[in-house]
């Protein structure tokens, strides 16, 4: 269950990442809801993810704290 959880929020956060207010209102939602394991794996991701989107990096200190 916790696995799905983790696959729906990155799918979330792919869909809105158009939108840096709504990206980070979804990301802090999702490290409410998600494991401390999880949010490790989630900061890899982001890492990754946020590679081509500048306006998204400020968005990785919310999940290294």
């Amino acid at each position: 269950m916790a696995r799905a959880m983790f696959e729906y929020t990155k799918a979330v956060l792919e869909k809105v990442s158009f939108n840096k207010e709504l990206f980070k209102k979804e990301l802090e939602k999702a490290l409410n809801r998600l494991l401390p394991y999880e949010i490790k794996e989630l900061y890899f991701w982001l890492r990754d993810f946020t590679v081509n989107k500048p306006d998204l990096h400020n968005c990785l200190a919310l999940v290294k704290n």
